[in-house]
């Protein structure tokens, strides 16, 4: 049904969350016992206070996360959406995750609602580097600045320019489908409403229920994403 969905669709927008990078081997942050939150309060690391209060726990906890992304690469479902957006069938990518697989994948339409640990940038004068920075140590800027992740923190907003660029592509859309996320975080939960609003069809795929199951037009829980993109793949060829 999918395929058919993408073939009949002027517009598609796909949202990503973390069950598309756990497939990549990157942990999620709510499961029970393997969550990345499990037994660390984010507010109390991952956080503006953090940074300023307790700077080195902050960089070393950061720089086992890009650490963690280097490690990993992207999947056959990241691949896939690099050939559909290619052919026409997906228009444009807004997602919850920082680990930038869709760019590295090649997806070029992405919207990055958290920033990405592909980057980092000093917190005092704006300044951009690659993650290989916190790779190698290297946490301050020349102009001595705090080099930060070019993530969203606890305590700041969503980027603007990614976030109004979501609004358009959710209004736009007429095909809105949800891969691994369990629409749980706010406002990033509310694009998928936004879409179904402005008359789009709305599939949500997850492992498991979401609240918002009751405004999709197809619902698949217990399936990989990757597996489930395959099999989506050879429908439409």
């Amino acid at each position: 049904m999918i395929a058919e969905l993408l073939r009949n669709s002027n517009y598609t927008v796909v949202f990503t969350g973390a069950g598309m990078s756990t497939e990549s081997g990157l942990p999620d942050f709510r499961s029970k016992n393997t969550g990345l939150w499990e037994n660390v309060d984010p507010t109390l690391i991952a956080s503006v206070d953090s940074m300023n209060r307790d700077v080195e726990r902050f960089f070393q906890f950061y720089r086992e996360r890009v650490l963690g992304v280097k490690d990993c690469l992207p999947h056959k479902g990241h691949e896939l959406l690099v050939e559909w957006e290619k052919a026409g069938l997906v228009d444009s990518i807004i997602t919850q995750n920082v680990d930038g697989f869709h760019y590295r994948a090649g997806s070029k339409n992405v919207m990055e609602l958290h920033g990405t640990l592909q980057t980092v940038h000093c917190q005092q004068c704006g300044l951009e580097f690659s993650s290989e920075k916190y790779e190698t140590n290297h946490f301050y800027c020349t102009c001595g600045g705090k080099l930060r992740p070019s993530v969203v923190l606890f305590g700041e907003g969503l980027p603007e320019e990614p976030f109004m660029k979501a609004i358009e592509e959710s209004e736009k859309a007429d095909l809105f489908i949800v891969l691994g996320s369990s629409l749980t975080v706010t406002p990033a939960n509310q694009f998928p409403l936004l879409a179904k609003d402005h008359g789009a069809k709305l599939v949500i795929v997850n492992l498991e229920p979401t609240e918002f199951d009751s405004y999709a037009d197809l619902v698949i829980n217990d399936r990989k994403i990757g597996d489930l993109l395959i099999e989506i793949n050879e429908k439409l060829m």
